[in-house]
Order: structure tokens, then sequence, then C-alpha cells
């Protein structure tokens, strides 16, 4: 308590009054009664992982079972080495620094129980408390560093003691033992552990509130396993009402966020609200960015004249998060997206990179075959572990474009500083909104809203989160990636600097297996040239075409390649 008190201290000595966050009605305020949107990024990934994450999800989705995974082939030691390295570069100074900088103003922390206190099957005395130093130690750091630079850390308890619901792999819910809702010592535990937390952090102006339960999804009465048709989660509430009442006991400051059944969106069966600084949480994805999709949470804001927040949203497209957080904006709603880390990715503000050893490993786990040595298992893991810092790590500029510039700027800006003569690489077009820099026709995932609109949007699944198909290409010069997938009238714009008036040729490289043709034009749709591409018999196949006599003025040009007809690949254009 001395510690935490002294840090207070040195918050507020450092950035004045306190910044605290608290409900004002239907808005959630500072000290100074100023409005805040909730601009944040869940940690998920780092405490807690999910088998997605990491790429098990075929053979091991709860974190319980990758762990058994990993002991299967490195033992229980060398296990536990692995994840000491994981959980040290899983996050730190650096990352928070860089969320900061990139324009976020929260972080949400989802938490795995288990790094605060024993389960209750392996507490020495039944019914008391064990308490774990470790993840008191990472919340405290984490806070620091978001402290530092002035962002407020929500914690969020994501694996509750025992699981909150069916869905195993994000409670890291072990079925053979009984749940948070079959088991009173479980519950007991997480109030024990919401009082404790709270007891921690009751000064800190940084902390911005406290998610009580993630995600429950559990059928008390009703026939869905996930609840999402219950009526009543008469248990749901009560738990939620009897934590907030042991962190009132110590802390009558920070905002309590709840969740609803059904993964944070079921609030059926509401009781009268227990605390006068709540605020509603629900998650979003998948489905339509209008008002239809969150009128429901809408309405009970409005009903309840308290705040709501978007704790959990994300996996799709640029264009998804650009028009998602336009929704939110128009509305007032804070949001945390989700994740910040996962091993190759596109969809994340960074991208893990993975390992031809680690790829063996998950062959292996999901195949069998000859099983790896101990000493390759560990030097892949450890491996891996390293790719998580931040140095090592892809930042993925291309997100966070369409998350801040995009939102309110239509205009495009260029990918890479592009210089004629020279060679541009087909994967480089401009940033922007689409239909500004890019058209595309799969670029979005809706499947909660129509099961028919499930699409990979960048089906290739590399580089950049736009509609753009992009593939790894095997071409004698190449960036590594091609644009693939191509249909008639999407284009591509590339914004290249000239230092003259002059004519060039465009030396295209593509591959095709069907005779195709494309066209380069300005952005006032002026064609420069059309381009007959033959087939070359194969998607590696590659040749190379010209156009000839294009003129580009001095200055800068904006030019589209547009695909006419066909479905050619292109790896890139060279201008001579």
């Amino acid at each position: 308590m001395k510690k935490a008190i002294l840090l207070s201290a040195f918050l507020l000595s450092q950035f004045g009054t306190s910044q605290l966050l608290k409900t004002e009605g239907q808005k959630i305020v500072n000290d100074k009664g100023e409005n805040i949107q909730l601009r944040g990024l869940g940690l998920g990934g780092w405490m807690l992982q999910e088998g997605y994450m990491l790429k098990t999800a075929d053979f091991a989705g709860p974190q319980y079972k990758i762990k058994e995974k990993i002991s299967e082939l490195i033992g229980e030691d060398g296990m536990k080495e692995f994840y000491k390295a994981y959980l040290k570069n899983g996050i730190t100074r650096e990352d928070i620094d860089f969320l900061a900088k990139s324009g976020f103003n929260s972080v949400r922390l989802p938490m795995h129980y288990n790094l605060y206190t024993l389960p209750i099957e392996k507490e020495p005395v039944k019914g008391e408390n064990t308490w774990l130093e470790e993840g008191f130690k990472m919340t405290d750091d984490l806070l620091k560093w978001c402290a530092a630079n002035k962002m407020y850390l929500i914690l969020d308890l994501h694996a509750a003691p025992g699981g909150q619901g069916n869905d195993v792999n994000i409670s890291d819910n072990d079925k053979s033992k009984p749940s948070l809702w079959e088991s009173i010592e479980n519950q007991k535990k997480t109030i024990a552990l919401w009082k404790k937390l709270a007891e921690r952090y009751k000064d800190e102006p940084w902390i911005g509130g406290y998610d009580l339960i993630n995600e429950p999804n559990i059928n008390f009465t009703g026939k869905n396993p996930n609840g999402t048709d219950e009526m009543s989660n008469a248990p749901l509430w009560k738990l939620q009402k009897d934590i907030t009442a042991a962190i009132r006991e110590t802390d009558k400051k920070h905002i309590i966020f709840i969740e609803g059944n059904g993964w944070g969106n079921n609030y059926n069966g509401l009781i009268p609200l227990w605390d006068k600084n709540l605020a509603f949480s629900f998650h979003k994805y998948w489905n339509y960015n209008n008002d239809e999709t969150i009128q429901s949470i809408l309405d009970l804001r409005k009903k309840h004249n308290i705040p709501i927040w978007l704790g959990e949203t994300g996996e799709n497209s640029n264009v998804w998060f650009t028009e998602l957080i336009q929704l939110l904006d128009k509305h007032n709603i804070g949001y945390a997206f989700w994740p910040m880390k996962k091993i190759d990715n596109i969809a994340g503000i960074t991208n893990v990179k993975i390992t031809p050893e680690y790829e063996k490993l998950l062959n292996y786990w999901k195949n069998g075959g000859e099983k790896p040595s101990k000493d390759y298992a560990t030097k892949a893991l450890m491996q891996i572990a390293e790719n998580y810092k931040f140095n090592n790590v892809e930042i993925k500029n291309d997100v966070i474009d369409a998350m801040f510039r995009q939102v309110t700027d239509d205009t495009t800006k260029p990918f890479k500083n592009h210089q004629a003569p020279g060679m541009i690489f087909a994967s480089d077009y401009d940033l922007g909104r689409m239909a500004s820099a890019y058209l595309d026709k799969d670029f979005i995932n809706l499947w909660v809203s129509d099961p028919e609109k499930r699409s990979e949007w960048n089906s290739g699944q590399q580089m950049r989160n736009d509609g753009v198909d992009i593939y790894l290409c095997h071409d004698k010069i190449t960036n590594k990636y091609y644009v693939g997938k191509t249909e008639t009238g999407e284009w591509l714009q590339y914004t290249i600097e000239t230092k003259s008036d002059k004519n060039y040729s465009f030396n295209i490289r593509y591959s095709s297996n069907t005779a195709s043709s494309i066209k380069l034009e300005d952005v006032s749709g002026r064609v420069l040239a059309t381009v007959s591409l033959l087939s070359t018999g194969g998607t590696e196949n590659w040749k190379t075409v010209s156009g000839k006599n294009i003129s580009l003025k001095k200055g800068t040009n904006k030019i589209r390649l547009v695909f006419e007809t066909g479905n050619p690949n292109i790896n890139y254009f060279e201008i001579q």
C-alpha cells in the first residue's frame, strides 16, 4: 500500500491535478468535467493467450492446452522459461509509448486471474487466497508506463477463476473443473481478487475503471450454450453487484464497467442499477456499422442514463475499422480495439513475425510425424518470445492510418516515396480509404449480420489489411508480395514524384492464366495508356510488358492501374 500511495503522489506532482474519470449522465468525464472518449487498445494475448493468436487453434485453443503442447516438447521447466520470456517481452514501456504516439489514449488489460492468485484446486488452505506478486507487478509497471503517457488503464478480468462461460478459449476454461458459475469458491475468489485490486489502485488517477467480467457466455436457464437467448441472467447480475460492493468497501472513485451475457451484449433481466458510477460495456464484431447494429445498447444508455463503452472490437478490415470509428464518434462512444499482438496477422496494429522453425512445431502438433528435439523446440519457442519484443514486431501503418487519419480525412498519402524513373511494387499503393486509394470488390467481413457476406477481404492475408488481395511472390525481383485476385473495375493508386515533365515507359511485371488488359489513368479518369496482357501460362510465370509514351508532369502525379478485363497478378512496374 505504501508503494501505491507513493506512486499516486508522484503522478499528481508530475501531472498536476488528477484526471480521474467518472460518469456524468451518459458521458464519461474527467475531474474538470471534460468529455473523454476512450480511444483504446486491448492487450490481448499478453496475460492470456487464445490459440488463434499463436496459430494453435486447430489443436490447442485454451491457454492450458497450449502450455500442455509446449511442455510435451520442452518439459514443464522449459515451458515456464518460455512464458517468463514471453510475458517479459509481450508488453513493455516501448509498446505503450508507441500506442500513445499513434493516438490511443487508453489501454484495456485482459487479466488472467492465475497471475494474481492460485486456482482454488491449488490453495494450501481451502477457501483462502494466496496472492501472487507476478500479476500485480506486471500491472504496476503497465500503470506506470500508461501514466507517463497520460493514458488510462482499464483493468479487465478476462479469465475469471473457473472460467465465465462455454467459450473456453477466451477464459482458459478447463471443463473438467468447476466453472465460475458452478463454484461458490470461484465466485468468492473473483470477489476477493477485485477487492485486492481496488485496495491497490484506489488512489491511482490513471486507472480508467474496472471491467468486471469479460464476455460472460453461459446458459443459466436458456438453450443457447453461450447465453444469447438467456432472459434472466440473475447469477450474472448478482455476482457483478457483489463484486461492486467489495470494490466500494475501499474504492469509491473509479468507474465500474459491467458486461452482459452472450459475449457481453445480452442485458436481459437487468436488475435496478446498484451503483452511481457504472457504465455498460458491449462488444461488436463482424456486423454492419450502422445505427441499427448498436440501437439496443443506445437504448440501454438512454433508459438508464449512464455511459456505454465498446470494450472490445476488431478482427476485420481497415474499411470496417474506419467506418466503425466514424459511427462511434457520431454517438460519443469510447472503444478498445482487439488485440495488439498476434503471430502472422494483418488485422492488428502490429504483427509478430512467424519463423520456419515455429511452423515446424505447429505442423508436428497438428499432424504428428517426427518429433522435434527438445533443443530445436526450445530455440524455436524462445525465438518466438524474442519476436514479441516491440523492436522486433512489424508496425502496421495502414491499420493505424485507417483508425485515425482516415476517419476524418478522405485524401490519400504515399505508402512509400515513389520516384520516376524507378521501380514501384504493386503492393505499395497509396494509404487511404477504399475508393480513394484503391477499389476492391471484397473489402469487409459482415458474417454476423449476413452469413453470405463472410469474406477474407485480403484473400492472400499478406502485408496489408485493405481489400486488396496480396500474396507471397516468388519472382526473381520482388518485395515478397504480389497483388492478385484482381477483378474487372478494381484499381490501385500510386503517388509518383517526377523532376520534370516527361513521357515514360511503364514496364509492367505480371502473370496471368488468361489474356487481360489494364488501363493507366490519372485521378480525373483521363486514360494515359491501355496495355494488353497475354496469358503467361500460370500464376508464378512472370513476364514483362510495356506501356509507352505515358506523360507525367513535374511534381506529384497520382496514377491508377485499372483492371479492365481478366484477372492478372501484378508484381511491380518500372518507370523508365
